[in-house]
């Protein structure tokens, strides 16, 4: 192929663009790759998926992924642009999946079942639907199955979910005020602990460290790995720095500010920035010489045992 043909297929071949689209209204968004060109917002596209063809929409641009061969900033390709009966179909899809959850509702209350349906969703080629609930134990719900399955003429899939899948199917709005980070954009739950709270600084008060599903805020993890290495490299509290012939003792770090406010050994408290308190003297603890002392006199030769 000449020099020619070559740079007239490099133009020719259409720029992959980065969207942000979701699935349902109130759904999760995802970042998707498309060549297919002038996409806007509220554009409906047919995205790749593991079943299928399915129906979005686009929510506005996503930023480039800086490594073409590395796919974990891309959840789903665009495919192309959906034909006018596709879009009719995903327009009704909403009530269908509606529909769907009441008629549910009603055979659970039908057959007794102690547990609480939170969302369908209903593929859109019709091959498979998937109720999502949550219970407090195990539910034999096989003969809800057999008449969903009659109901419905397709596949039936029941699956049981935690408190913090249920409040991200559902949605809502954190204490920040912003759309909750697992029903907007979070992929999986980390693991939050108490510890991360207290390397933070924050009130221990479950009401305020708690998210919608009582459960601790995922935003606890976000900075925790920050909040620990600034406070490595800072002086621990309790630590006796000396400045100047002056010696303080380390009450509290502030590692936002690379900080740490200390005793000035007459009662009063003084805040030490970086400058001052990297080039202190770190004094030996009084504790650790104390102990130091101990297990000298423990190191003793004494009376043997048994021995007056």
């Amino acid at each position: 192929m000449s020099d020619d043909n070559t740079e007239q297929a490099k133009t020719s071949t259409p720029e992959t663009r980065y969207y942000r689209i979701r699935f349902r209204e109130h759904g999760q968004e995802f970042t998707a790759a498309a060549a297919v060109p002038n996409l806007k917002i509220n554009d409906a596209v047919m995205v790749k998926t593991d079943h299928g063809l399915e129906p979005a929409v686009v929510y506005g641009k996503a930023p480039a992924n800086p490594d073409p061969e590395d796919g974990r900033r891309t959840s789903y390709d665009i495919s192309r642009r959906p034909t006018t009966d596709e879009e009719n179909r995903y327009q009704k899809l909403p009530g269908h999946e509606m529909s769907a959850f009441d008629t549910c509702r009603q055979l659970i209350t039908k057959h007794g079942l102690v547990m609480n349906l939170i969302r369908v969703e209903k593929f859109f080629n019709g091959s498979k639907m998937i109720f999502y609930f949550t219970a407090e134990s195990r539910v034999d719900f096989r003969a809800l199955v057999k008449d969903l399955v009659q109901e419905f003429r397709t596949r039936v899939e029941m699956r049981q979910v935690g408190v913090r899948h249920e409040t991200k199917m559902i949605g809502g709005l954190g204490v920040c005020g912003r759309e909750l980070c697992c029903s907007s954009f979070m992929k999986k739950f980390d693991s939050v602990s108490i510890k991360m709270a207290k390397e933070q600084d924050l009130p221990l008060n479950p009401t305020k460290i708690s998210g919608v599903c009582n459960r601790l805020l995922c935003c606890l993890t976000y900075e925790y790995d920050t909040y620990r290495s600034q406070r490595r490299k800072m002086p621990k509290v309790g630590r006796r720095l000396k400045i100047d012939d002056k010696v303080f003792r380390v009450k509290r770090q502030v590692p936002l500010q690379q900080s740490v406010i200390a005793d000035d050994g007459e009662g009063e408290d003084r805040v030490l920035g970086k400058d001052e308190w990297s080039r202190a003297e770190i004094l030996k603890s009084e504790k650790g010489g104390r102990r130091q002392e101990r297990k000298s006199a423990e190191g003793r030769p004494g009376k043997p045992k048994g021995h007056t």
